[in-house]
């Protein structure tokens, strides 16, 4: 039996956090809208990873939610660190990029959501806990979305 918080079927998302030009991107299921006016999303970002340390540095992020073609993009972008690895090479070398808003995001992607950090709060355990307007979306495509159990089914992460 799987355990309870693994019960839920929820999106995938990537983070993408931004200092100058360079950029970092993670895999994100600890998302929530959390309010709807003004639209309000909290995000959990692990301690110890690139995109905390380039998040505590800028003011926005884009929130990706990913499609099943993102599949792929789950081992370089979730199970590599970006202390240790240039996940912004392997996307442009890779062809994964195009741009939205002025910064470099996923192709492909369902939806995109322009954030504007508001605040954080150290929670305890291993996550830091955002908050985010949205000052931006755009919805692409709601059919294909990539789903947590995707990644079980696929035997991407354990259940």
């Amino acid at each position: 039996m799987r355990r309870p918080w693994n019960m839920i079927d929820m999106p995938v998302y990537s983070l993408a956090t931004y200092t100058d030009s360079v950029f970092n991107m993670n895999i994100s299921t600890y998302v929530q809208p959390v309010s709807m006016k003004p639209k309000i999303y909290m995000i959990a970002v692990y301690h110890g990873t690139r995109t905390l340390d380039i998040l505590e540095q800028s003011q926005f992020a884009v929130l990706q939610l990913l499609s099943v073609k993102h599949k792929k993009l789950i081992r370089p972008l979730g199970k590599k660190s970006g202390r240790n690895y240039n996940k912004q090479a392997y996307l442009q070398k890779n062809d994964w990029l195009t741009q939205w808003k002025g910064v470099s995001v996923l192709r492909d992607c369902s939806a995109l959501l322009y954030l504007e950090k508001k605040d954080s709060i150290e929670i305890g355990g291993d996550h830091r806990l955002f908050w985010f307007d949205v000052k931006g979306s755009r919805s692409i495509n709601d059919q294909n979305i990539l789903y947590f159990q995707d990644l079980i089914s696929e035997g991407l992460i354990m259940g």
